[in-house]
């Protein structure tokens, strides 16, 4: 069932991806006309065939729905496409460079193409900046440009938005058809500017925050920030418990009572993905360039990173020297739900295990293709999981799919060893015969 129904053409630049994607079904989902606007022609067929070239929960069926009722159309022309539209969305990546620092590269490139078809628009229209970056890039950066490239004047010609996404890959459909519990940021150049975007979501429920085009930029960085905080110190928290043998999953609930402490409280071998990791670099980067010491956030990045080799250090000491032996590796996708393995945490783990002349069995319900771009033929996937265990000497688990918590599926692992990187396991429900090992659980304890 529709949540509302609202009738604007919209334009979706970099619609392609997964954050462009996501907005561009879920704003026609919503009533409106979206033009997705990509250079990527095999996504562009396949997203016009009524499928989605990525794998999100429900992204699939409304992608279906809207282009059998003619509401969204996957296409490289973006002149045309601005020229229809009363709202242009700018999705381009902001990725990190080799010093931490935000990589404008593509959404200076949308930027200019942005202008220059705003050039030959006669109709006012406002420009939503979606994707992430730093304070101060969409006021010094983006409008700038688009004034260059179309000769045009901010606030007079066209409008000028920042709206951060706060998606969660795996709930990103659901984050933006019901955005209740993020709320929803406009950052505006202007009254009218944050009046056009508003207009796109009449009828929600979700709390607004109208505020200036810095402050939104800076709130995308602030929530990640402070939640992939909470990641960290979950993740020292249980360290600490390891050593003295306490079971962090005990001190957790101990915390979980206390309703003034956050929920991102899950020990393990860190977080990864999309934004986490690249925008505490960039956030960490632009306060230095201000002349400040981020060391919260830079303690946030370390201990993060060393999560893998505190996983690592476990097997090495349960099992000694790793060559020739071989794991099952239970999930490659940075979390449940997708496929996106961007900065996920298999990434390191297998690298130490090919490193130290592991043998890899590895499977993933959706990120196998994925992973053959990192690993290639280094590693051996297998269709199921129970195909991985039959043949290694341990299992690590990587991801917390839902599949892999039920205790049954590793009466089929050879040997005895399960490291649990994620705590998804309950040990006491486990056949007598394993070994387990999870972050923050006193070692060597038999199932």
């Amino acid at each position: 069932m529709r949540c509302c129904e609202i009738t604007m053409n919209v334009t979706v630049i970099g619609g392609a991806g997964y954050v462009g994607l996501t907005t561009s079904a879920c704003l026609a989902y919503k009533g409106n006309t979206v033009y997705c606007v990509d250079i990527d022609q095999s996504r562009i067929k396949r997203i016009n065939e009524g499928s989605s070239p990525i794998h999100e929960g429900g992204l699939e069926e409304i992608i279906e729905a809207v282009v059998k009722e003619g509401r969204l159309f996957a296409t490289q022309d973006a002149g045309n496409s601005i020229s229809a539209s009363s709202a242009v969305f700018i999705c381009a990546g902001t990725p990190s460079k080799k010093d931490g620092s935000i990589d404008l590269r593509q959404i200076i490139i949308a930027t200019r193409n942005v202008g220059r078809s705003l050039a030959k628009k006669d109709e006012y229209c406002v420009v939503v900046v979606k994707s992430t970056v730093v304070p101060g890039t969409t006021r010094s950066r983006i409008i700038p440009l688009l004034e260059k490239m179309s000769k045009k004047k901010a606030g007079v010609d066209f409008g000028v938005c920042m709206n951060p996404e706060f998606l969660r890959e795996g709930s990103a459909v659901k984050d933006l058809l019901f955005p209740r519990d993020q709320g929803i940021v406009i950052g505006q150049f202007d009254e009218k500017s944050g009046d056009s975007l508003l207009e796109l979501y009449r009828g929600s429920e979700a709390e607004i925050l109208r505020t200036t085009l810095d402050s939104a930029e800076m709130v995308k960085y602030a929530r990640n920030a402070y939640l992939s905080k909470d990641i960290s110190f979950a993740n020292e928290m249980a360290n600490i418990c390891q050593q003295l043998d306490v079971d962090y999953l005990d001190v957790k609930k101990g915390l979980e009572m206390d309703s003034r402490i956050g929920r991102f409280l899950n020990a393990g071998i860190g977080f990864g993905g999309s934004c986490f990791p690249k925008d505490i670099r960039a956030l960490v980067s632009k306060a230095k360039e201000a002349g400040i010491e981020p060391a919260i956030l830079e303690a946030t990045l370390r201990v993060n990173e060393n999560q893998p080799s505190v996983l690592m250090n476990i097997v090495k000491r349960a099992l000694g020297n790793l060559k020739e032996k071989n794991f099952a590796v239970l999930g490659l996708a940075f979390k449940p739900g997708t496929s996106d393995m961007r900065e996920s945490r298999s990434i390191p783990i297998i690298e130490r295990l090919l490193a130290q002349g592991a043998h890899v069995y590895a499977f993933d319900p959706e990120a196998a293709a994925e992973a053959k771009k990192f690993f290639g033929r280094r590693i051996n996937y297998t269709s199921t999981a129970e195909e991985a265990l039959r043949k290694a000497d341990a299992c690590i688990i990587v991801t917390e799919w839902q599949m892999f918590s039920d205790p049954k599926l590793y009466d089929y692992l050879k040997g005895r060893f399960i490291f649990d990187g994620r705590r998804s396991l309950d040990p006491r429900k486990l056949s007598h015969r394993f070994i387990y090992h999870g972050i923050g659980f006193p070692e060597g304890t038999k199932s």
